[in-house]
C-alpha cells in the first residue's frame, strides 16, 4: 500500500535522481507541498522526514529543506525463505551467548529485542505507579481477579474499537506479557507431541516455547514483505497440524506484513480445517502507515483465532502486561492461568489501564512510530552505504527489526564474535530457526536512537563482513 507521503517523497526523490533538483537546491516549503498535493502539514513533514532519513535532503534552521546529495545504491530484498519440511531440531547455543553479551558494559546492542529506554515515557510511567498505589485497594498488594484488571480489559477493548477492531473487555484475559499469552494459547489447543506450523524465520522465543511444550514445529516459506506463503500453509493443513502460529503484523525478524487479503484467506483456511490460529500481534501498534493494520482475528467469526498482544514492545517491557482474546478457548485459558499463575501483577495492570484511559498511550505511540520510521530509513541507508554491495535487506513497514542477508560465504556467528570484540552485538540468523539455515543472515534492531555512534557501529560492522 502506498501512502500520500510515500508518493510525495518518491516524486521528489525521482526529481533529485534526474537532476531536476540538484545538490544545494531549496525544496518547496511545507506550505507549498500542502497546497500542491492537498495534504496536511504532518503528511508533508512525513515525506520530508523520509528524504532526510535517506540523507537526500537536510534541514537548515529558519531556511527550510535543501538537497543534500544524490541517492546511493539501493539494496535488494532478501528472497522468500525455503525451509525444509523437517520438524524438530535444536536451537543454536548462540542464543544464550547473545543474551549474556547484550548487557555487557559499553556494547552497542543492535541485537536488542525491545525499543531503547530513551524512547519510552519512563517519568510518566513512574508517576502512574505512584497514582496506582494510592488508588488501588491495598495499594496494589492484593491479588487481581484471574481474568485480569477489569478497567484494563475495558480500556484495551476501547482502544482497539476506536481503530475499527471489534473487541469487548469480556473477550480478554490479561497475561504476564505476550509470551505468557502465547504459552497459555498453545497449552489450550495442543498436547505434547502435536505439530504446529510457523513462519520461517521466526522469533526464537516462540520456537523455544514450542520445544518446552514438547511440540514438533514445521517451518513454512515466508516472503520478507507479505509474510507466510499461503500455498505452503494450504499444503500442511492436511497433515495433522494442531495449530498455526503467525506473527501477522511486522514479523520478528523479517518485518513482513501480511496483506488483508492474505489474512482473510488464512482465516478461511483454518476455519475450513478446524485448526486454531494463534496470532502473535505484538508489533501491530508500530506501523508506519496512516492506520493500524488489521489482525487476522478481525476476519474471524468462528472463535478459532486466539489473538495475543501486549505493551512489552511499545511502552513498558518490564511491566509484563499482555493479553489474549482466546475466542472459543476462553474457559480453557482461564483454567490454565489459574493453575499456572493465578493472576498477573496487580499494580502494573492499573498503570497501563491509566495510560490507555487518558490517551497517553496513543500520544506516546505517535511519537514512537515517527522515531522508528526515521530510524528504519537511516539504518537502511547506512547498511546500503557501508555493507558489501551484494547485501540484501528487508524493507519493513513497521516494527523495529531489519533482516540482513549477506553473501553465502559469510558466517553470521563468526561475524558476531568479531563484532563483539568491537563492542557491537548482533543477532545471528540461525537463532530464528530449528533447522540449519540462515547462517549468512542477521537481525538488526533499529530500536536505538540514531546517533553518530550508531552510524559508526554500522560502518565498522560492514567492514567486518568478509
Amino acid at each position: 500500500m502506498e501512502y500520500l507521503y510515500d508518493r510525495i517523497a518518491s516524486e521528489l526523490e525521482q526529481q533529485i535522481a534526474q537532476g531536476v533538483l540538484r545538490v544545494g537546491d531549496k525544496l518547496p516549503s511545507l506550505r507549498i507541498i500542502c497546497e500542491r498535493y492537498r495534504v496536511s502539514q504532518s503528511t508533508a513533514l512525513q515525506a520530508y522526514y523520509q528524504l532526510e532519513a535517506k540523507s537526500l535532503i537536510e534541514s537548515r534552521p529558519r531556511s527550510g529543506y535543501f538537497v543534500h546529495r544524490s541517492p546511493k545504491k539501493h539494496l535488494s530484498l532478501p528472497g522468500v525463505s525455503t525451509p525444509g519440511q523437517v520438524s524438530g531440531g535444536a536451537l543454536h547455543e548462540v542464543i544464550s551467548r547473545v543474551y549474556k553479551d547484550m548487557g555487557r558494559d559499553g556494547a552497542i546492542p543492535l541485537s536488542l529485542g525491545v525499543p531503547s529506554l530513551e524512547l519510552l515515557p519512563v517519568a510518566k510511567l513512574n508517576k502512574g505507579l505512584l497514582k496506582a498505589t494510592r488508588s488501588l485497594k491495598g495499594s496494589g498488594l492484593e491479588y487481581e481477579q484471574v481474568q485480569g484488571n477489569e478497567n484494563l480489559r475495558r480500556q484495551v477493548a476501547r482502544f482497539y474499537n476506536n481503530q475499527g477492531q471489534p473487541l469487548a473487555g469480556e473477550d480478554l484475559v490479561v497475561t504476564s506479557g505476550c509470551m505468557d499469552a502465547l504459552a497459555m494459547s498453545l497449552m489450550a489447543v495442543t498436547q505434547r507431541g502435536d505439530t504446529i506450523a510457523v513462519e520461517s524465520p521466526v522469533y526464537f522465543g516462540n520456537l523455544q516455547l514450542a520445544q518446552s511444550l514438547g511440540l514438533q514445529v514445521i517451518e513454512l516459506p515466508t516472503h520478507p514483505q507479505t509474510g507466510i506463503e499461503i500455498d505452503a500453509l494450504k499444503a500442511v493443513l492436511n497433515k495433522n497440524i494442531k495449530a498455526v502460529v503467525l506473527v501477522s503484523n511486522f514479523n520478528n525478524p523479517l518485518g513482513s506484513l501480511m496483506p488483508d487479503e492474505h489474512k482473510k484467506e488464512v482465516v478461511g483456511l483454518i476455519q475450513y480445517h478446524g485448526v486454531p490460529l494463534i496470532e502473535d500481534d505484538l508489533y501491530g501498534e508500530v506501523y508506519f502507515g496512516t492506520e493500524r493494520p488489521r489482525s487476522c482475528r478481525s476476519f474471524d467469526d468462528s472463535g478459532l483465532v486466539l489473538w495475543c498482544s501486549s505493551v512489552s514492545k511499545t511502552l513498558a517491557p518490564g511491566y509484563r502486561v499482555g493479553w489474549v482474546a482466546p475466542g472459543k478457548f476462553k474457559e480453557e485459558v482461564l483454567r490454565l492461568k489459574l493453575y499456572h499463575s493465578i493472576s498477573a501483577t496487580t499494580i502494573t495492570q492499573e498503570v497501563i489501564a491509566g495510560f490507555l484511559e487518558t490517551g497517553r498511550y496513543a500520544h506516546h505511540l505517535r511519537g514512537l512510530r515517527h522515531t522508528l520510521q526515521a530510524n528504519a530509513l537511516r539504518y537502511s541507508r547506512a547498511i546500503a552505504e557501508y555493507f558489501p554491495g551484494d547485501t540484501k535487506v528487508s524493507r519493513p513497514q513497521g516494527g523495529f527489526m531489519l533482516w540482513v542477508e549477506m553473501n553465502e560465504k559469510v558466517n553470521a556467528v563468526t561475524l558476531y564474535d568479531r563484532a563483539m570484540r568491537q563492542g557491537i552485538s548482533i543477532a545471528p540468523g540461525n537463532m530464528f530457526s530449528l533447522q540449519d539455515q540462515y547462517r549468512n543472515c542477521m537481525r538488526l534492531s533499529y530500536g536505538l536512537p540514531w546517533t553518530a555512534n550508531i552510524e559508526d557501529a554500522l560502518r565498522r560492522l560492514g567492514n567486518l563482513i568478509i
